[in-house]
């Protein structure tokens, strides 16, 4: 097919694809009472609405917070997870890799319904400790995924040689290993923050009345009051997914890009 032809075909779907998203951006700016398109006029009423909500803001540094965590747990988890699934034998590896991905692969109300009842019995629900622990189970896969994939291209040969010079394992690890697949890294703690702060499956079952992140009050705002506060909620929400996304996709070209002759270390 000709560039042309692409265009005709990829553009309409990029369009409508994009479109509900263009709508609520749209309909965030508006000076109406309520949901309304097209707006009769356009202002930042409902941004200074959000910023002036102790409870969107609450529930913002809530969800915040929570991903913060995550991001640290699993990211550890996720690539001492990867770095052992390299070790393991191609037999093994296969069983054990779709035992950790396995939150990615079950319905997500499936697992939401198996943690409110494996947390419940130890008084995790309505807890942020529980919220962190439950979102760290759903972001750990994709940190997996991520730096497995630049360990995929790291030859173990190096490490090695690191050990025979006199590297500790954590020596060896800390300036062979980690420097050639820090992006996977970075690029897997990127998506486990998105993955938890947009997170709402989860938030419904385990959030209660105590721990009420950002996806949990957009819910139900949706439900019992609806105004365009929750258009400009949603409107900072996909900007900072956007961007997060950006600059996972900038690592992920950084770390796929041959290196130049000046990178490339002298003996």
């Amino acid at each position: 097919m000709n560039r042309p032809a692409i265009h005709l075909v990829v553009v309409p779907v990029l369009l409508f694809l994009a479109l509900p998203i263009l709508l609520i951006v749209v309909v965030s700016f508006s000076s109406a009472a309520f949901l309304t398109f097209p707006p009769p006029a356009f202002g930042l009423r409902w941004y200074r609405a959000y910023v002036e909500s102790p409870e969107w803001l609450a529930a913002t540094g809530l969800s915040l917070g929570i991903a913060a965590a995550v991001v640290v747990l699993a990211t550890t988890l996720g690539t001492i997870a990867a770095l052992g699934l390299k070790r393991l034998s191609p037999g093994a590896r296969g069983a054990v890799a779709a035992l950790i991905l396995s939150p990615m692969i079950v319905p997500g109300i499936v697992v939401a319904i198996g943690i409110y009842y494996a947390f419940s019995r130890y008084g995790l629900v309505g807890s942020p400790v529980g919220m962190v622990l439950a979102h760290t189970c759903l972001a750990v896969p994709f940190v997996v995924i991520s730096v497995s994939a630049s360990l995929a291209a790291f030859d173990h040969r190096l490490e090695q040689a690191a050990r025979s010079l006199g590297a500790t394992p954590w020596g060896a690890f800390r300036q062979v290993t980690l420097p050639m697949i820090r992006s996977g890294v970075v690029v897997g703690a990127l998506f486990a923050f998105i993955s938890s702060f947009d997170e709402l499956l989860v938030a419904l079952f385990l959030s209660g009345s105590g721990a009420v992140t950002l996806p949990r009050r957009m819910w139900d705002d949706l439900r019992f009051s609806i105004d365009p506060t929750i258009a400009a909620v949603s409107t900072l929400t996909i900007v900072l997914t956007a961007v997060l996304l950006g600059a996972a996709t900038l690592l992920r070209r950084q770390a796929t890009r041959p290196a130049s002759p000046r990178q490339v270390p002298s003996a």
